[in-house]
């Protein structure tokens, strides 16, 4: 038999063979259940981020109570929310910026510019005394913000800039002397009050209040979120990440400046070395509360939380009597520290 006959003989053929199954069609449900889900251990991680600072607020005034018998008292916890209001208003307009990615390094000058300018505008009554601070100190944290987000330079540039001039003007505006509210209807806006309570601190509640809608409850509230996750991915979105960063600085702006008004009302001047180093107590009230420095996470109850935090190691303090003002500092410092390292350890563990 030759080669050719060989390999010209047909073999014989065995059963077909079957071809493999196709995948069947993933409908929603069956998506939606195979999709990854965070564990028990990452809800647990991202529910105590969010709650730790109110967890330690609560802690802290129980001690408080227990170790102080005034301190529980009407009076002690109207004085706290009275002298903590204004750093509410700075912190809300903070917590914006940086879950959008950002920092603002202006808002002591801003809010000391606000004062002055709420005792140049009180001879045309108190009208123009909170508008006028009001539109300017929206004017500069708009120009910054235009600056940071269709320009996109670097924030912390940026508003040191915007610290220094504003800060500079203050001094030239007033002369470097303290500007007088004039008219008892412009200082009796930050003196008066209700229930033992100066209208300052109902103004921070309803900002807090209103900031926790804009963050949870509106578009722009997760545009912000989105951006500070990830910006770029939020222009693959089509957001307008330029337009809500200037958003958020405006806002920040003119919160600085209406707080430093209420001050000035409140003292019945208008000082322009006020609130210098503000902007780091209101940093680190928002990150307290449990706001990443990063971005992409934060809440307004945890801002509010973060801020009576260190209204209430400050009067704990002040109650002691032979602790000085440095004191504070520390423990400020310390609680910082320790909240983000505890931070850094909750976000790694969301993410494993």
């Amino acid at each position: 038999m030759s080669g050719s006959d060989v390999g010209s003989r047909d073999l014989p053929e065995g059963p077909p063979r079957a071809s493999p199954p196709l995948p069947p069609a993933l409908d929603e449900p069956t998506v939606r259940a195979t999709s990854v889900r965070p564990g028990r251990r990452e809800r647990l991680a991202g529910a105590l981020q969010r709650n730790v600072s109110l967890g330690l607020l609560v802690l802290v005034a129980l001690a408080a109570t227990l170790a102080f018998p005034d301190f529980a008292s009407r009076a002690n916890l109207s004085n706290v929310a009275i002298q903590n209001a204004l750093l509410a208003l700075v912190a809300v307009g903070m917590t914006f910026v940086i879950i959008s990615g950002g920092i603002d390094l202006s808002v002591g000058s801003v809010f000391a510019l606000g004062g002055v300018l709420a005792g140049l505008g009180s001879a045309w009554g108190p009208v123009v005394a909170l508008l006028l601070p009001l539109l300017v100190g929206l004017a500069i944290g708009a120009f910054q913000g235009l600056l940071i987000g269709r320009a996109r330079m670097a924030p912390f540039i940026v508003t040191l800039a915007g610290l220094l001039f504003a800060r500079g003007a203050a001094l030239a505006i007033s002369d470097q002397l303290p500007m007088p509210i004039q008219g008892e209807a412009a200082r009796m806006v930050g003196q008066s009050g209700v229930a033992g309570l100066a209208y300052p601190v109902f103004i921070a509640l309803a900002v807090v209040g209103s900031g926790a809608v804009v963050l949870n409850r509106t578009r722009y509230g997760q545009s912000l979120f989105a951006i500070g996750g990830s910006e770029e991915a939020a222009r693959l979105m089509g957001l307008t990440v330029w337009r809500s960063k200037l958003i958020a600085y405006a806002t920040t702006g003119a919160l600085s400046a209406l707080a430093g008004a209420l001050l000035a009302s409140r003292l019945g001047s208008g000082l322009p070395t006020a609130a210098q180093g503000m902007e780091l107590n209101a940093i680190a009230a928002v990150v307290i509360g449990g706001t990443l420095l990063t971005g992409g996470a934060g809440t307004m109850s945890g801002t509010l939380a973060g801020v009576l935090l260190l209204g209430i190691i400050q009067n704990l303090i002040n109650q002691v009597g032979n602790l000085g003002s440095y004191t504070q500092q520390v423990v400020s410092g310390a609680f910082l520290l320790v909240v983000v390292v505890v931070q850094r350890y909750l976000t790694r563990e969301q993410r494993l």
